[in-house]
């Protein structure tokens, strides 16, 4: 297969994580998710818990950036900053799925990327964040419903489009057919793509 980057956006508990190792290990890639972290730092010098800290959070208030000034740049800005240099570095040398992250806005544009949305109906969601993750919650509609606009509010903060768009990805997969299912047919859609 020709060098080709996939990124894996997903909703939570929709067994995107799963199905992108089980993709990267069907197609004899790299897989990145947390690893990224400890790649983000040592590109930038700040330390792996810092990183993990400040991972996929957006900035404070304005009240927060007054209270700053505005010569220093939020942690979590600085942290975007050094993980889209680190996403860049891997499209350039590598084929690999990348797993959230903003990663389908930080390599838009670049050619040989596929970007891929997996969702799932909220029952199902519930049932794997219960069973298959062990998760407790109270709510877990609220619960999952809070995940998700986390993930919204990061990706809309750093991205100039809407997370979960349909138009800004190649596939969207809903995963109640399965981890390796959802995974088999990503695999024949980049295969089919790429023209292998």
């Amino acid at each position: 297969m020709k060098k080709t980057v996939i990124t894996i956006s997903r909703e939570y508990g929709s067994g995107g994580r799963l199905i992108a190792k089980k993709l990267a290990e069907e197609l004899g890639i790299g897989y990145y998710d947390g690893e990224l972290l400890s790649l983000v730092a040592k590109e930038s010098g700040y330390t792996e818990e810092f990183v993990r800290r400040n991972d996929q959070k957006k900035t404070q208030s304005l009240l927060y950036h007054l209270y700053i000034g505005s010569q220093i740049l939020p942690a979590s800005d600085m942290i975007f900053i050094a993980q889209s240099r680190v996403i860049k570095d891997l499209y350039n040398k590598e084929s690999c799925v990348i797993v959230g992250r903003c990663a389908d806005y930080v390599l838009r544009g670049c050619p040989d990327v596929i970007n891929v949305f997996i969702t799932a109906p909220l029952e199902s969601r519930i049932e794997r964040v219960k069973n298959e993750y062990g998760e407790q919650a109270d709510n877990y509609r609220t619960y999952l419903t809070k995940k998700d606009k986390s993930r919204i509010a990061y990706y809309n903060y750093f991205a100039d489009d809407a997370w979960g768009k349909v138009q800004t990805y190649d596939l969207s997969i809903n995963s109640d057919i399965g981890i390796d299912k959802s995974a088999d047919l990503i695999a024949q859609y980049i295969k089919e793509k790429v023209g292998e």
